[in-house]
């Protein structure tokens, strides 16, 4: 027996592995050790053999297995296809006789060998680059020989060893052909990159310390530094599959589906380096790779552009170069005003198509033309040069032109800048970035008033190209040799260096807002320079001592006013920390805009610089809180742009756009002696303090104008989260609550001054505009709801396209012109398309009670037709269309059965509670009433609280809370709780869901209760650290067999393997098992805190599933962890999928809610129109199938 192989009675102990292996399997090792493979017998992998056990029968090629690491759900690291694989003998390297069986796989860059064809790592890696050739030995024996090392392989025949030796030197050639190809690649290994750190740790399980290299998506082991030098490794692991955290001091853990690799590091600084290594290979590893692919296409952009390095992912979108990571942090430290450096892989909003085509135009081949046409061999980069090296280079190549080819026009401004004009109007890309690079200005004047600027040429020709490249470029220093360089500059705080001088036209400064008009007069002529981050004012051009002066650190603001809103055509006003105002004026439009460009650079920082890429109204810095953190005021940088507000928050560098038109909230709050302007959208709250009152008002003013409607077409309303207006959100919502069953509803008409007024507040601000039973009929909700339609002056269906819409009507074939009809839906504007989809889901509901409203498809028909198509209701066509849009709703709108079901659920809630109403001869106007209790079920502590049909379950929290009084401190995470005192079980209601389904739904030994949840941060910190959206692991499951059939033994608890994604909960029957036993789709699961007690849970960390299936049949069972974290982690991540990762808003809505009065004696519902035997059959049929009424569907 050789010491490879030992026999299980020889292996001198057992070691643990702390892995997800169950308790009896046990990780040999041998400490005699010292060759080869056998000394890492120990490496986890997909199944541990325990002693000499028969391998499978040998795979062939098309028949192969697939690799456990190709079956994991999430992975997004492509697998490099394997050329051959199969079972070898394998000799060790003393010589000895005995063979050993290994599963071998080839692939274009390793030779890699397994314990078995079902092992996700391997026992050894040979890198193709390092094959120094192959060479049969005798009867079907074959050597693989590196510079170093000689691996012996033996196979069943000779046949299949020439086949084997094939492949090998097959695969040799091709990579040293490729290495040919970029002469750029080191050693000729393609993956042989520097690694992100490197250095030995401990691995549990085995004696010696392992070598770790962290590179790119990878973890590759080696057995010690010798070896990595080689190249030759153990196994490596791809981290898109991985997850690592701390376990003590000095340890971590690396997770994946298949095992836990435990680490220890020799100190606690050493542990937190690499953890932060690993989450950067985390990072990379999920990160996309579509956009890289797409600019590799151009072969130069294959390598560094600075150091050669291969398959650069990072890029310089000025400079228009693709850079490797190591060269794009000294990028960086250029400051963004040399280079703004953006990943290909991350950063995936910047990355535009014309973006992209503009790298493929421009790139590195032409880049380096420009750039490093003059860079002496001595100089050079290479991918393996020092950090100090690559500073040095890049500042003498980038900052100072050093290498640059210089234009012949070089030196002379005018020259340049009439040069630049004249190549923005062609596609010569390559002589713009030549032009530009030698200092051509690129907001120069052209002399053309129509087109004044580069860019305005570039948009005029049509060159979207040029444009891209100017735009990136308009606050790009121009590379300039410093005769005297300081040598302890800082280059990542750029200073101030815009200039600019010229006449301007100034009033006094102001301590308030300006409200009337500033007349021509109230102006004087003042020359004004801007230099050294200072713009001083004199009395004339010749004069010496300036009239005043404003520092640009001191600017807050710098506001552009409408035309003629003073004295001159153009105007703009400047803010300052002083609380003055500053108004200037010209009457040239062109230089209006380069003064307000040469200031806005001047006093925004490099973080804030792509807000200048676009103009904008209003530019500035401002005090806000957001987040979970509001303790401390930040400041963040603002442009405000039509009807976007564009922010950059210090904590990420990128702007964040706010589509003002789309907020769901925007209010102004007092806090201590400022006001605070309160921004709410779907995901996040914004509070803009007032610290500055001067500018403050001007940012108020501005928002709230550009917040509201500003037309009469219906892209430039206020509009949804769907890109609905919110006016016809408004209308459609109040007429389901409180219109479905009244008679002739749509068909009657309102009164025509109630309809007015109630239209010109909606369009004026619809946002605030509340509908309220008892205050507007819903005949004149209707009414105003048509009319609005009706006044479009596009209409739904647009001009264009009207005439097409109302042809498909008259296709015999049902089929076809369903068909059409989707193809033409698909060619409305957005905003128009989510609007018809809206108003016919509705009139859908509407006919659905048609016994009772009087009101079927056809009479809806007769009523929409002319309004959407403005027509005078002779022509039948307007109609039909309308009609066949109702009638075949499901399917022209690919309505999907769970968006079914919940419209039917809430629609169902709502006139239940109205036949509920109508049965009891209650004629008041009001809600549902339910008793909700204040963090514990007592007579004390119960509330009966109004559930109108929008209540969502946020809103029912702060009303009990506002009722008793209670003070919301931070990190107060008060929730409503649905709780099931049957099950023993509760629900945390998400704060989006709506109240009245589930209070439908409450059994007798079911309420709700309103209190903290304790688990709320943890569980928030746990989504914020973590990495992916998959959580996978061991959980003890227990089912009713009768309902899910999974033929387990027994009612108890058994351990089984999860995988939850973003679709699905998938049960496995252990680690190993490819295949799920059982998945349900995640969306459609309801799950509870708590598993009753006579079941005897295993621990008392559990949650009970309810699952929901398409038959309305309800299937529960129960889930254990081992501790309270799993739980919270599992619920977490849950909560995260179901609701696209937003648990908790970012600052509770502060929506203010008038308490409603409260009977005690009977429920205040809304009044029913049409007897009570007519609405119960309409809710009754409509319950049982909501199809049902409408069978031509």
């Amino acid at each position: 027996m050789t010491k490879e192989e030992p026999l299980p009675s020889r292996v001198p102990r057992a070691v643990r592995v702390a892995s997800l292996l169950s308790e009896g399997e046990e990780l040999s090792g041998d400490d005699t050790e010292d060759e080869d493979d056998h000394a890492y017998e120990g490496i986890p992998n997909g199944g541990w053999p325990a002693s000499g056990l028969n391998p499978p029968l040998r795979t062939l090629i098309p028949d192969l297995s697939p690799h456990p690491m190709d079956e994991l759900p999430g992975g997004s690291t492509p697998i490099t296809p394997v050329i051959k694989a199969g079972w070898l003998d394998k000799n060790p390297p003393q010589g000895s006789y005995i063979y050993q069986k290994r599963w071998v796989r080839l692939d274009a860059d390793y030779l890699r060998y397994f314990d078995s064809n079902k092992d996700a790592y391997s026992k050894r890696f040979v890198p193709v680059a390092g094959i120094c050739r192959v060479a049969a030995i005798g009867d079907q024996k074959f050597e693989v020989i590196t510079n170093n090392r000689t691996f012996a392989f033996r196979a069943e025949s000779d046949v299949e060893r020439n086949e084997w030796m094939q492949a090998l030197q097959q695969a040799v050639v091709e990579h040293r052909a490729h290495v040919r190809l970029s002469s750029a690649s080191v050693l000729g290994v393609r993956g042989l990159e520097q690694p992100d750190r490197a250095g030995s740790l401990e691995l549990r399980g085995f004696k010696n310390k392992l070598y770790v290299a962290v590179a790119g998506d990878k973890v590759q082991l080696y057995k010690n530094l010798e070896e990595f030098h080689l190249g030759i490794g153990i196994t490596f692991i791809d981290m898109s599959v991985g997850n690592v955290k701390e376990v003590d001091r000095r340890s971590f853990d690396l997770t994946t589906p298949y095992r836990i690799f435990s680490f220890s590091a020799d100190s606690e600084l050493e542990k937190e380096q690499w953890l932060e290594a690993m989450q950067g290979a985390i990072s990379e590893a999920l990160s996309t790779s579509e956009v890289a692919e797409r600019i590799w296409a151009a072969t130069p952009n294959r390598f560094c552009a600075d150091c050669g390095a291969s398959q650069p992912d990072w890029a310089s979108i000025n400079l228009c170069v693709v850079i490797c990571k190591r060269c794009a942090g000294e990028h960086r430290g250029l400051g963004a005003g040399v280079s703004k450096v953006r990943s290909l892989k991350m950063d995936r909003k910047v990355w535009t198509e014309t973006l992209i085509q503009l790298f493929l135009q421009l790139g590195n081949g032409p880049g380096n033309h420009f750039w490093a046409a003059n860079v002496p061999p001595s100089e050079a980069l290479q991918p393996s040069s020092s950090p100090g090296a690559r500073r040095n280079h890049l500042e003498a190549k980038y900052r100072e032109g050093k290498y640059r080819r210089y234009h012949p026009l070089f030196g002379n401004q005018e020259e340049l800048d009439k040069a630049l004009c004249a190549a923005v109007t062609t596609t010569d890309l390559a002589e713009t970035q030549a032009l530009v690079g030698c200092g051509a200005g690129v907001s120069c004047f052209s002399g053309d008033p129509t087109a004044p600027t580069p860019l305005a040429l570039a948009e005029q020709a049509g060159q979207t190209l040029q444009m891209e490249f100017l735009r990136n470029n308009q606050s790009t220093e121009v590379p300039r040799l410093d005769s005297v360089k300081p040598l302890e500059k800082h280059y990542s705080v750029i200073l101030p260096t815009v200039s600019h001088s010229g006449f301007l036209y100034k009033t006094a400064s102001a301590g308030k807002p300006l409200q009337d008009r500033r007349a021509r007069e109230e102006f004087s002529r003042r020359w004004c320079v801007l230099s050294d981050g200072v713009l001083s004012y004199y009395e004339n051009e010749r004069a010496v001592t300036p009239n005043g002066e404003i520092r640009a650190s001191e600017i807050v603001c710098l506001a552009v006013s409408p035309l003629d809103t003073h004295g001159f055509e153009h105007t703009f006003e400047v803010y300052t920390e002083g609380e003055r105002l500053y108004l200037f004026g010209l009457e040239n439009a062109e230089l209006a805009h380069e003064w307000v460009k040469c200031i806005a650079k001047a006093f925004v920082p490099p973080l804030a610089e792509d807000l200048l890429a676009r103009d904008f109204e209003r530019l500035g810095r401002l005090p806000y809180k957001a987040g979970l953190s509001l303790q401390q005021a930040q400041e963040g940088w603002f442009a405000l742009a039509g009807s976007e507000l564009r922010a950059v928050f210090p904590e990420g560098p990128w702007e964040e756009p706010l589509q003002l038109r789309k907020l769901q909230e925007l209010s102004i709050k007092e806090e201590s002696e400022n006001q605070v302007l309160v921004l709410v959208e779907r995901r996040r709250t914004l509070y803009i303090q007032g610290e500055r009152r001067l500018d403050f008002l001007g940012w108020l003013g501005a928002i709230q104008k550009a917040a509201a409607s500003l037309g009469d077409t219906l892209s430039e309303q206020q509009l949804g989260d769907s890109d609905i207006p919110v006016i016809v959100y408004r209308c459609v919502d109040y007429i389901t609550q409180c219109g479905l069953t009244s008679e002739g509803i749509y068909r009657k008409c309102g009164q025509t001054s109630k309809t007015q007024r109630l239209l010109e507040s909606l369009r004026q601000d619809a946002r605030s505009v509340h509908l309220k039973e008892g205050e507007q009929h819903v005949d004149d909700v209707s009414s105003a709801l048509k009319r609005f339609l009706r006044d479009l002056p596009d209409g739904l269906f647009t001009r264009a396209q009207r005439l097409a819409w109302l042809e498909a009507s008259e296709i015999e074939d049902e089929e076809k012109k369903i068909s059409r009809y989707r193809e033409l839906l698909v060619h409305l504007p957005p905003v128009n398309r989510a609007t018809v989809k809206a108003l016919i889901s509705h009139l859908y509901c509407v006919q659905c009670f048609s016994d009772t409203n009087q009101m079927n498809t056809h009479n809806l028909a007769i009523v929409f037709g002319p309004t959407l198509f403005q027509t005078d209701g002779q022509d039948y066509k307007a109609g039909k269309v309308v009609e066949d849009l109702i009638s075949h709703y499901v399917v022209v709108f690919s309505v999907d059965e769970e968006e079914l079901r919940k419209q039917r659920e809430e629609v169902t809630a709502i006139v239940k509670m109205r036949v509920a109403g109508a049965a009891s001869g209650t004629q008041h106007a009001g809600d549902f009433i339910c008793t909700v209790y204040l963090e514990e079920k007592k007579v004390e502590t119960e509330q009966h609280v109004k559930i109108p049909a929008s209540m969502t379950a946020e809103e029912l929290a702060l009303e009990i809370l506002d009722r008793r009084n209670v003070n919301i401190r931070e990190k107060d995470y008060w929730t409503c709780f649905e709780v099931n005192e049957k099950e023993e079980a509760e629900r945390p209601l998400h704060f989006t869901e709506k109240v009245l389904p589930i209070v439908h739904g409450l059994g007798i030994d079911s309420y709700l209760v309103v209190k903290k949840y304790q688990s709320m941060e943890a569980m928030l910190l746990y989504l914020a650290s973590r990495v992916g959206d998959t959580k996978h692991g061991m959980m003890k499951f227990r089912e009713d067999r009768s309902l899910l059939g999974l033929g387990l033994p027994s009612g108890g608890f058994h351990d089984r393997y999860f995988i939850l994604n973003s679709s699905c909960l998938r049960l496995y029957k252990e680690v190993r098992s490819h295949r799920p036993e059982k998945e349900w789709p995640v969306k459609s699961l309801k799950v509870y805190l708590g598993v009753k007690k006579k079941l005897r849970p295993p621990t008392c960390w559990g949650f009970t599933v309810v699952h929901e299936t398409e038959k309305h049949e309800k299937q529960q069972w129960y889930l254990c962890c081992d501790t309270q974290m799993e739980l919270r982690e599992w619920f977490a991540t849950f909560l995260s999928v179901q609701h696209e990762g937003l648990l908790w808003p970012s600052e509770p809505s502060r929506v203010s809610r008038a308490v409603p009065e409260v009977r005690m004696g009977s429920v205040s519902l809304i009044p029913l129109r049409g007897s009570e035997n007519e609405i119960r059959r309409s809710v009754a049929a409509f319950t049982a199938d909501p199809l049902s009424l409408l069978r031509n569907v």
